[in-house]
């Protein structure tokens, strides 16, 4: 099967030994994003409704990269350092997916690289 790398200038350049995002059998698999501002490199100011604004519009630069847009995920993961705020992230992430999402899985995690309150990962179809 073929596999092919893919990067996007749109959002932050991977921090560790990974890719953005890899295409293969017809899917696009999105690493996390987490909210970093790709033209400062820095976390993004405010709560976890600027920071889930960030980390999808960060993950929706990667899809484009990789020939996918939103409405081509069908499965994401949100890792959470609190899920007390998920009201608040679930209703910016509604704002991504208006109409017919895809499916999720959210847990709590201890911690996120760089201070993150927020991570999403997404698989993609690309055919």
């Amino acid at each position: 099967m073929k596999r092919e790398t893919v990067r996007s200038d749109g959002a932050p350049a991977a921090i560790g030994p990974y890719s953005q995002a890899v295409r293969a059998g017809g899917f696009l698999f999105c690493s996390g994003q987490i909210p970093l501002d790709p033209s400062t490199g820095k976390m993004v100011e405010g709560g976890i409704e600027s920071q889930t604004e960030r980390v999808l519009n960060n993950l929706e630069a990667v899809l484009a990269a990789g020939g996918a847009t939103l409405r081509s995920v069908v499965k994401t993961t949100v890792y959470m350092v609190d899920l007390g705020e998920f009201p608040a992230m679930n209703g910016v992430y509604g704002k991504f997916f208006p109409e017919d999402p895809p499916a999720r899985a959210t847990v709590q995690v201890v911690k996120l690289p760089a201070g993150a309150r927020v991570e999403i990962d997404a698989v993609a179809t690309t055919g």
